[in-house]
């Protein structure tokens, strides 16, 4: 049975992740803020680890550009 996507808030500490999150590119250059957000990105896919679930999380996000 493949997985599918869990939209609803899901975080035990949102606000505590967005404060490590910016801290995280705190005093990095445009390249290395990339970089980091490339290694995060497969570091939680490779947890995820279904590629359908993967799928729609790409898709998900690239129509939430589309929209805004």
């Amino acid at each position: 049975m493949t997985a599918t996507l869990n939209l609803a808030p899901n975080l035990d500490a949102p606000d505590a992740f967005y404060e490590a999150l910016i801290e995280a590119h705190r005093d990095l250059t445009p390249e290395q803020s990339h970089r980091l957000n490339a290694r995060l990105i497969l570091l939680l896919a490779n947890q995820v680890g279904d590629l359908a679930v993967l799928r729609e999380a790409l898709a998900q996000a690239r129509a939430g550009l589309a929209a805004a």
